[in-house]
């Protein structure tokens, strides 16, 4: 090996260059936290593609039907961009029976809620010690919900009919019923109650009754979850201190359980404003139970008119983010700091 006499300058050896291939230029070796981006994007790819399709493009394209002059025979030639005009929300405000839709919605998604979570939180509470058979009747609390609403509500239908339903059979027998009462189509029915008669909405409910008794397991599943979380330590003190079972309840369960009955209201709040199967299937809307949703489908079938019932569809939608709305606004800091 030969080396460079003393005092010659010394020749640096090149550094190797990454390359990408010939006539490329080098790219640097991609971090684990880009790979990890690029995984992250490959996995939520197809989530975003279904969401997309099947959520965002229809409600964009509900949206652009809202402010056109659309009807059902017109739909197929109709492009993205028309006459747009605010034609069919004039319609629909101006439309008879709309108010009167809009508050049956109210009182029905209420009644509903309320209902379904308070009999959740019952049964949660019946449940909630051990005994011979829980399990077996804690399966059985699932039925209303998993069945499928189109035969529990036939069954409904059956067992309240006024010729033959069992209902208005045990009335007569164990109440004294002179004439059979026809739950799903009264729409007024007068009550006496020491001495003061007053009329009651019968056919509205009774499909609250129905949405009640159908939901109550999703409320029991969610309560009955967080009860079992709830320290026996707490109530075991409180027990030994003298505090009566409504004590207990109310000063040591109700406080744990209070986020998760905010959060089911609002769940079933949301579900049950949009509900329409349930009430179609038993009444048709009819007898005082037109609820938003059930006349949306009316303009759609009954009227042809796409575009109204796309504006229908529209209110209902802001009515109910106005009411989220308030409800996050004075409720929702409550719940956090409780929770």
């Amino acid at each position: 090996m030969t080396t460079a006499p003393a005092g010659a300058p010394q020749r640096r050896t090149p550094t190797p260059r990454l390359t990408g291939g010939p006539g490329r230029p080098g790219r640097r070796p991609a971090t684990a936290r880009s790979r990890a981006n690029r995984a992250g994007l490959a996995f939520v790819s197809p989530t975003f593609l279904v969401v997309l399709v099947v959520v965002v493009l229809p409600i964009a394209w509900t949206v652009l039907l809202a402010f056109q002059d659309a009807k059902l025979v017109d739909i197929q030639g109709m492009g993205l961009f028309g006459n747009w005009s605010l034609d069919n929300f004039g319609d629909v405000f101006a439309s008879a029976g709309f108010w009167s839709s809009l508050k049956t919605t109210f009182i029905y998604t209420a009644g509903s809620t309320a209902g379904s979570v308070l009999l959740g939180l019952v049964a949660a509470l019946a449940l909630r010690k051990p005994f011979r058979g829980r399990g077996l009747l804690r399966a059985a609390m699932l039925l209303p919900y998993v069945a499928p609403v189109v035969a529990v509500a036939f069954v409904w239908e059956v067992a309240l009919s006024p010729q033959y339903g069992v209902v208005n059979d045990w009335g007569r027998r164990l109440f004294g019923w002179d004439d059979p009462i026809a739950f799903l189509s009264t729409r007024e029915y007068e009550v006496s109650f020491l001495g003061a008669h007053f009329d009651i909405p019968l056919a509205l409910l009774t499909v609250i009754a129905f949405e009640c008794w159908r939901y109550f397991p999703f409320a029991f599943l969610f309560i009955l979850a967080r009860l079992q979380a709830v320290p026996a330590v707490l109530e075991e003190a409180a027990t030994v201190d003298g505090a009566t079972p409504l004590q207990r309840f109310r000063h040591i369960l109700l406080p744990q359980l209070m986020p998760v009955i905010a959060l089911l209201c609002v769940l079933r709040f949301i579900m049950t404003f949009n509900k329409f199967d349930d009430v179609y299937l038993l009444t048709g809307g009819g007898a005082g139970t037109d609820v938003a949703a059930v006349r949306v489908y009316d303009f759609l079938t009954a009227r042809y008119d796409v575009g109204a019932a796309a504006a229908q569809a529209l209110v209902l939608a802001a009515s109910l983010m106005i009411l989220l709305g308030f409800y996050f606004k004075f409720f929702g800091n409550k719940v956090q700091e409780e929770a």
